[in-house]
């Protein structure tokens, strides 16, 4: 970081005293990648402590193995972050109490165990055939005008509804219904809104997943909700609030991260790699790697982390750094993903990259549960985009690309696209 000259008669230690940081999260993250203080942060205070732009303080880490070590260790709790008197951070993404992602053992390793048993992976690979009928459905319906020449909106007519269609149909959400869960989770998402509306949207879900609870135990059909109604573990099961916890957090998770991802994927492509692009059309097999050096690269989370602090319950070093008991700690994925000690030139797309473990999907007991749906769901969005339309490109510039403003994820408002069916 910058070093300040010493006036004189100075001391030494303020003469290298440490730059001021700007309040967390910090300006100038895009989709593109996290601010460029992170790299700065990973060199030389790995562990630091920030203050939050809604007030307050927390601690945040930015290199890859410290993020893995907070995350492995049971002393950074994620349901004390509930408790009275536990930090809070206004303007960021506090997921609520009682869900999956905001419980520790053994409360989130019963959930867990349950849920597991709803995805398994021949369930989600047995889903291919129907994503793949539902993405050539929804580009089918664009030739028409692709032909015209005219722009598209891919998200409105591509990401969104198809997201919107995988996970509805993952949970047996009947299709009349899919408009009422945009807007609701929209309005969850939405950050920079009055908490109010937050709290409507999430009562109006949570009401609504109630309702279609009792109807899978009622009649099960052959989907994830009615596979969670009847998951055991011996004698246990899920309660009706667990059922309808872990119901919204799959869509909420599952529609508004693919969307975001599958245009913001798009964009990265059409606007800095259109040969890969192209590539990736006549080589759909090369289209799985590619996707996990996209999840490296492209900055999903709008704060930079997965926006879920941790509260330290008592002292820990990390990094080389103590954080007190009860301070919070936010991990930056997005900087890990990053770190030039684990990812040769770590700013480069490299869709060959032989060794890639990257951080996208979390690490630990809440790693993201969704991870092989995602993956499945961007390599088949990516595998039909390319090949029905290797000679695409954006309609407007890239920095003209309006985005959603408060979002929790970077989330294009719209993706103008010229669909060409050829390159010449």
């Amino acid at each position: 970081m910058t070093v300040h000259q010493a006036p004189a008669g100075t001391s030494s230690e303020a003469a290298h005293a440490p730059e001021p940081l700007p309040p967390f999260p910090f300006p100038g993250s895009s989709y593109r990648g996290p601010a460029p203080v992170y790299a700065r942060l990973r060199a030389e205070r790995p562990v630091v402590r920030v203050g939050t732009a809604g007030g307050g303080h927390a601690w945040l880490v930015t290199r890859h193995a410290d993020v893995r070590a907070v995350l492995e260790d049971p002393r950074f709790s994620r349901a004390a972050m509930y408790a009275p008197g536990a930090p809070r951070f206004s303007g960021l993404f506090q997921a609520p109490p009682g869900m999956i992602v905001s419980l520790d053992p053994p409360d989130h390793t019963r959930l867990r165990a349950l849920a597991s048993q709803a995805f398994s992976p021949g369930r989600i690979e047995g889903m291919r055939p129907r994503v793949r009928e539902l993405a050539g459905g929804l580009l089918r319906d664009l030739e028409p005008e692709a032909d015209r020449g005219g722009p598209v909106d891919l998200v409105a007519r591509f990401a969104a509804p198809l997201a919107m269609a995988v996970i509805c149909e993952l949970l047996g959400v009947p299709g009349e219904d899919r408009g009422r869960f945009h807007t609701w989770v929209r309005r969850f998402a939405d950050l920079s809104a009055p908490e109010e509306q937050a709290v409507e949207a999430r009562e109006s879900l949570g009401a609504y997943i109630a309702s279609l609870v009792t109807a899978k135990r009622a009649a099960p059909a052959d989907d994830v909700l009615s596979a969670l109604t009847t998951a055991r573990l011996g004698e246990d099961r899920l309660s009706e609030e667990e059922l309808i916890g872990l119901g919204y957090t799959l869509l909420g998770a599952g529609f508004d991260s693919s969307a975001g991802q599958i245009a913001n994927f798009t964009l990265t492509l059409l606007a800095h790699h259109p040969k890969l692009w192209r590539r990736l059309g006549e080589h759909p097999g090369e289209v799985p790697a590619a996707v996990e050096e996209l999840l490296r690269t492209v900055n999903l989370n709008a704060d930079d982390t997965s926006g879920l602090p941790r509260l330290a319950t008592e002292d820990v070093a990390v990094g080389g750094t103590v954080v007190p008991a009860g301070d919070a700690v936010f991990v930056s994925f997005a900087s890990a993903n990053r770190d030039e000690a684990v990812f040769a030139d770590p700013g480069h797309l490299d869709p060959s990259r032989a060794d890639n473990p990257h951080l996208a999907f979390g690490h630990g007991i809440h790693r993201c549960l969704g991870a092989p749906l995602a993956r499945l769901e961007l390599s088949v969005a990516l595998e039909e985009l390319t090949r029905r339309f290797p000679g695409a490109r954006l309609a407007v510039p890239a920095a003209e690309v309006p985005w959603r403003t408060g979002d929790v994820n970077h989330n294009p408002l719209t993706l103008p696209v010229e669909l060409r069916r050829s390159t010449s």
